[in-house]
């Protein structure tokens, strides 16, 4: 559904005391939780309330035995999937973009520090010059002071940028379908993707015999 051109995705990324299984960014964050049917849903609740403090758009991708249960146990605002038997995914219920009930604290929370000054900056607020060792405090007090859609807006912006995967492409584009997610997972340097696209290129009869 996305291209690399126009959104990035981040894999364990930080909420709260959470982390995401996945996040796409675009116009907007979208988070999504995957709870396969070896997953336990005892900590989805903290999960998802921690997710709807940092990210607009929260879902559960969650196996067919797990959707009834889900559904009765998430907000209206969560959208919810099915995941197949066959790995097909399908929407049971829309998430619901709201920019507006995120927590500016906890958002900046999230970020390194020299994305939380970028988000500032791209807001038009004044990052004083302050002691590293009380910069944390500072930013913290700002970010706490802001409107939360404006926030949620500059952190896309932000992150759009610094953890832009559109150099992979290329990369991404000459891998197999069941390789592309871990590429995008997994930093690799160009040296190891070159290594990587030598390996799939590699006709089957030679790979069996590599030592």
């Amino acid at each position: 559904n996305h291209t690399l051109n126009t959104a990035s995705m981040l894999t364990e990324f930080r909420a709260g005391t959470s982390k995401a299984d996945v996040v796409i960014l675009n116009g907007t964050a979208s988070a999504y939780e995957i709870k396969s049917e070896r997953d336990s849903l005892t900590r989805l609740a903290n999960q998802v309330s921690n997710y709807r403090k940092v990210f607009a758009s929260v879902n559960v991708i969650a196996s067919e035995k797990h959707v009834a249960a889900v559904l009765r146990s998430v907000p209206e605002d969560v959208g919810v999937m099915r995941l197949s038997p066959r790995f097909q995914i399908s929407v049971e219920r829309d998430a619901t973009d709201q920019p507006e009930r995120v927590h500016p604290v906890t958002v900046f929370e999230s970020l390194r520090v020299c994305e939380a000054k970028a988000v500032l900056k791209n807001l038009g607020v004044p990052v004083p010059d302050t002691p590293n060792t009380r910069l944390y405090a500072v930013l913290r007090q700002i970010f706490a002071e802001q409107n939360p859609s404006t926030v949620h807006q500059s952190m896309v912006t932000t992150l759009k940028r610094t953890r832009s995967l559109a150099p992979l492409k290329e990369f991404v584009d000459g891998l197999p379908r069941s390789l592309q997610a871990i590429a995008l997972s997994v930093r690799v340097n160009q040296k190891g993707r070159e290594r990587v696209a030598a390996a799939v290129s590699t006709p089957l009869i030679d790979a069996i015999n590599w030592a």
